[in-house]
């Protein structure tokens, strides 16, 4: 699909804005949000996937991107050899036997007759599993997490190169898309929201309470990171050299030296996504996904298996977001389970695409960076915008202390307003599908 004057004009528009950034108020903030901006693109993509290409409503974005960010843990960080030695074994039969009763349960459901029978063969089998995953998990869990438990208390990972950790990420938050898309694609799509949503917050509570994976609440730091670290940049002559250049200090060249390798990155995997992306839109498989979104009956009457076709896409856009979790959480350096929320990682995600076109894999982009461009600019500005406000109120009016407390949520009424404008006046979005 290629681009109109129109629409380069608005992306050409929304990089003057960060240039304007970078002048006016700081370099960093406006790589900060570039990098930002480039991860949510990211997601948007692989939300536009699902709803833009095949009309899925998906609502646990948040947990796929959190399964994301946990392959990096797995992949990137150094095992633990003494939690492995207290009970690493006890956890991996342990979970081989939970991974067991689930198999055995679904050969009796198949093996046998509907009837009540089944049921109870079902209920035992998965109560004797319970019991037999609790005698060996429970115990290995908490010497695990016993072993310093201040900085360790955890397995660890692979020690292997970060960036591996990104297509681990896709895969993972793939196979966590294909065991609700199996239960619920077949069914109707509120199902699928409610699904969607009941999966995300319980990945969000695996990885607050199950210390033996990625240390819980207590998070995991100091991850290592595919660019190097503004303090590693600094000794470096040629970034003192540029600074003497910029007229920066060294401090200020090497965060931007680093934010800019990111940025590198980030650029080439979402150049690959949206070559990938629209070459799939105008095949003959991206016409037939469209035709399913459109009509489902006149497709299904055409003989295309359309539960199939979804869990294909729903897979598919899952593996993008777990890939930009994984993304976020090698650019952090750090896993912290409590930052998950939906607010940020669902909804937001959502009003971007909405805001920069449904189906439309270059609106979804656009949106991308206008709305966390909003999203990181509004509370500063709306800030700015109550003290003007208030600046003839005397200083002790509870008027003013009200106002001036409230400038915070301008963020939320902004968000808000943006999203109904939009549905309002271009409800197609600022670059449509075409």
């Amino acid at each position: 699909m290629s681009l109109t004057a129109r629409d380069l004009g608005l992306f050409a528009l929304m990089g003057a804005v960060l240039a304007m950034v970078g002048m006016f108020q700081s370099p960093q903030l406006a790589i900060t949000i570039l990098n930002m901006s480039l991860i949510s693109a990211i997601m948007a993509l692989g939300v536009n996937m699902q709803w833009g290409y095949a009309g899925l409503f998906n609502v646990g974005i948040m947990g796929f991107t959190a399964v994301g960010g946990l392959a990096v843990v797995l992949i990137a960080q150094p095992p633990v050899p003494e939690a492995w030695a207290a009970g690493g074994l006890g956890i991996l039969l342990g979970l081989m036997l939970g991974v067991a009763t689930i198999l055995a349960a679904v050969a009796v459901y198949k093996s046998m007759a509907p009837g009540k029978l089944r049921g109870a063969a079902i209920f035992v089998v998965l109560v004797i599993g319970y019991l037999l995953t609790s005698y060996v998990f429970g115990p290995a869990k908490s010497a695990v997490q016993a072993v310093n438990p201040a900085s360790e208390g955890y397995l660890g990972g692979m020690n292997l190169p970060v960036i591996l950790a990104w297509p681990v990420g896709a895969v993972f938050a793939a196979g966590v898309a294909w065991l609700v898309g199996k239960v619920s694609l077949g069914l109707r799509s509120d199902y699928l929201a409610i699904a969607t949503l009941g999966i995300s917050e319980i990945v969000i509570a695996v990885l607050k309470h199950e210390r033996w994976l990625a240390r819980g609440v207590n998070n995991v730091t100091g991850i290592d990171r595919p660019v190097a670290r503004p303090v590693e940049l600094q000794p470096l002559p040629w970034v003192q050299s540029l600074a003497d250049t910029m007229g920066w200090s060294v401090g200020q060249t090497a965060s931007v030296v680093s934010g800019l390798g990111y940025a590198g990155l980030f650029v080439i995997v979402l150049a690959l996504l949206i070559w990938l992306a629209e070459r799939a839109l105008n095949s003959p498989w991206g016409r037939m996904m469209r035709a399913i979104r459109d009509n489902e009956v006149s497709a299904r009457a055409m003989g295309k298996n359309v539960t199939k076709r979804h869990l294909h896409i729903f897979v598919l856009g899952s593996a993008v977001c777990g890939l930009a979790g994984a993304m976020m959480v090698s650019m952090d350096g750090q896993l912290t389970p409590g930052s998950y929320e939906p607010l940020r990682f669902t909804f937001l995600i959502w009003v971007m695409v909405i805001v920069g076109g449904s189906g439309n894999n270059w609106g979804a982009v656009l949106g991308a960076f206008v709305i966390w461009f909003l999203w990181v600019q509004v509370e500063p500005a709306g800030r700015w915008f109550m003290e003007l406000a208030t600046s003839g109120m005397a200083d002790g009016s509870d008027l003013k202390q009200h106002l001036l407390g409230s400038a915070a949520y301008m963020r939320l009424l902004t968000m808000g307003v943006a999203l109904l404008l939009m549905l309002r006046f271009a409800p197609r979005g600022l670059i449509p599908e075409r």
